[in-house]
């Protein structure tokens, strides 16, 4: 607390001493403040008229219809459009609103639910298309904005920081997802599938999710993923994935066995269930064995393991490295395809 000083000089409201030169503030702010709107205003004019509304109709329990809406992002001229898989997931009819006002409906070219993303195409062309960056090269502490369109006809902005990078995120359908970027700008209820965008205006990544517990916590899916799973939704309408049959969790390895076996991590995959007759079945895995390798890789987590079982390893004899007690075995496996 301060106490009042008869000793000392009278002192004005704004923190100068009587008689000095008043000080002014807010100059410098201004400008920096200027500077600022002007970087998230040349983004949003970017982008946004790339940001769709995605309406989609569902039929409920007991035949009831059910309505959802999102945003999307267009991907390509001719018509293919970027969303989240939760957005469009079961929907029995989708339509999606342009900024310019006009409504189309939308074909459903694929969903991966693993990575919460899908394509949709509506008839239309000459359309503007958003321009894509490098999620790679995200920074912790870089500017980023959240473009939605969840009401057709209008932006939702909101903008932030990237506060983290790397993350994993499980998704509806149980599979992590790898180098997500955590970020403080807010998703409003129907951003989801909506563009996250840096200081260029350029597509970082999909919004997909928010922690609601949490304030300020929200979600997007790196670009450069995006991008894969686009590619592989528009010429198969799937994304294929490899599948071995175990059930397993993160365990760490004893050091003396990390020392001793020389291993390049110090934890691997607990084998927790075999599937019967599963491929990790016929390879001869057991429950108690520890996964440390896969197709040349090293399996570290389980995140580790869902990204090298790519459709590449289909029907492909794989070399499975596995810590079996105490000791390194090497076991020939043939994933199969996930259903």
């Amino acid at each position: 607390m301060a106490f009042f000083d008869p000793r000392l000089e009278p002192v004005d409201v704004a923190g100068a001493v009587s008689g000095a030169e008043p000080v002014e503030f807010g100059t410098a702010d201004e400008e920096l403040l200027d500077s600022y709107s002007k970087v998230v205003i040349a983004a949003v004019e970017k982008v946004g008229p790339s940001v769709v509304h995605v309406q989609v109709a569902r039929r409920g329990r007991g035949g009831a219809a059910q309505t959802g809406a999102g945003s999307g992002v267009i991907l390509t001229p001719d018509g293919y459009i970027l969303t989240n898989s939760h957005v469009v997931h079961g929907a029995r009819e989708i339509r999606v609103a342009l900024v310019d006002g006009r409504e189309f409906p939308a074909q459903l070219v694929g969903d991966d639910p693993a990575t919460d993303l899908a394509v949709l195409r509506i008839p239309a062309n000459d359309l503007p298309a958003a321009p894509l960056g490098d999620s790679d090269r995200v920074r912790v502490g870089q500017l980023v904005i959240a473009i939605g369109n969840p009401f057709g006809f209008q932006f939702s902005v909101t903008a932030g920081v990237v506060s983290a990078v790397g993350r994993s995120l499980y998704t509806s359908a149980g599979r992590p997802v790898d180098n997500v970027i955590q970020t403080d700008a807010a998703l409003n209820p129907g951003n989801s599938g909506g563009p996250l965008v840096d200081s260029r205006g350029r597509v970082i990544g999909i919004n997909t999710a928010v922690i609601f517990p949490a304030q300020g916590l929200a979600f997007a899916i790196p670009i450069n993923m995006a991008r894969w799973v686009a590619a592989l939704l528009i010429r198969d309408g799937r994304v294929r994935r490899a599948y071995l049959g175990i059930t397993g969790q993160n365990r760490p390895l004893p050091p003396w066995v990390v020392r001793n076996l020389q291993l390049p991590a110090n934890q691997g995959v607990a084998v927790l269930e075999v599937a019967p007759g599963s491929p990790a079945d016929r390879a001869g895995l057991r429950p108690g064995d520890t996964i440390i390798g896969l197709d040349g890789q090293v399996i570290r987590r389980l995140e580790d393991l869902h990204r090298v079982l790519t459709g590449d390893l289909i029907n492909r004899p794989t070399a499975l490295r596995v810590l079996r007690d105490g000791r390194l075995v090497t076991l020939s496996a043939v994933p199969s395809e996930a259903p």
